[in-house]
């Protein structure tokens, strides 16, 4: 037994991480009118922790070859820890799985450090009232992916929360409860409200690009059969303008009526006369 503290696998402090590197795993070599390059560093070959460090091993693997695991298959190395795997498979859940478990935040895209923070969410207990803003969270996502972390915002709908999703994939578009069409063109040629609704009813507006598209994915059943009770409103709407001008037509051919009234009495009088 070695002795080390947990402090000795962070390539963050000094101990266990590669001095030579600063347990980057890499060197900047600095150029005076290009971009700086990185190459692997030629003490621990990228591996950002020293020998020693190294030489320590969990189920036959080292830290820097756990850190290197996509996320996929960390979740069945610590299936035995239920502390590790419980935040693991909550990444997994948001379309993560392929990102590596030593992947610096830095390079992640926007789409994926939202999930990571969704994520953290997620392990909190829900409250039911909480309005989470996503910005194109599906950004880099397989389509079984997206499909995964459709689940998962669905699944914060139904604990009673709020979830306002920025996105041009069809794909969620078609699964949210309301849509507000933005357009019609993009910078400025945009920032109007071209349509709001359900996707069905996106689909049935002309003028919205996203209706367009929306048409072919949702079929002409689903979209017509929104379109019925909107055709219904604007009926009874009409039927009720046509009820409420009846009792005013028949005032006014009663005051009509009533002023012609007095006119044949006094002929009546004269022909007596």
């Amino acid at each position: 037994m070695r002795g080390y503290l947990p402090g000795r696998f962070s390539f963050n402090v000094k101990g266990g991480r590669c001095e030579n590197c600063s347990g980057d795993g890499t060197i900047k070599i600095e150029m005076n009118f290009l971009p700086d390059v990185y190459v692997p560093c030629e003490v621990c070959h990228g591996a950002r922790y020293n020998r020693e460090t190294l030489e320590v091993h969990y189920k036959g693997k080292s830290i820097a070859e756990v850190l290197d695991m996509p996320i996929e298959e960390g979740l069945e190395f610590f299936e035995a820890v239920p502390t590790i795997a419980r935040h693991l498979r909550t990444l997994n859940e948001v379309g993560l799985g392929y990102v590596r478990l030593g992947q610096s935040a830095p390079t992640l895209s926007g789409g994926e450090a939202q999930r990571v923070k969704l994520a953290s969410e997620l392990q909190k207990r829900s409250t039911g009232r909480t309005v989470y803003v996503l910005d194109e969270p599906t950004t880099g996502l397989h389509f079984e992916d997206i499909s995964k972390l459709i689940t998962v915002l669905s699944g914060l709908v139904d604990k009673g929360n709020t979830v306002i999703v920025i996105e041009h994939n069809l794909d969620v578009v078609k699964t949210a409860d309301w849509v507000v069409d933005m357009g019609p063109e993009g910078g400025n040629g945009g920032g109007l409200v071209v349509a709001e609704g359900t996707p069905e009813q996106i689909a049935s507006v002309p003028a919205s690009h996203t209706g367009k598209f929306l048409q072919s994915i949702l079929g002409a059943d689903r979209i017509s059969a929104a379109a019925v009770p909107t055709a219904a409103r604007s009926t009874r709407k009409k039927t009720v303008a046509r009820t409420a001008a009846q009792p005013v037509a028949k005032k006014a051919a009663a005051k009509k009526a009533a002023v012609k009234k007095p006119a044949a009495k006094k002929t009546a009088r004269s022909t007596k006369a």
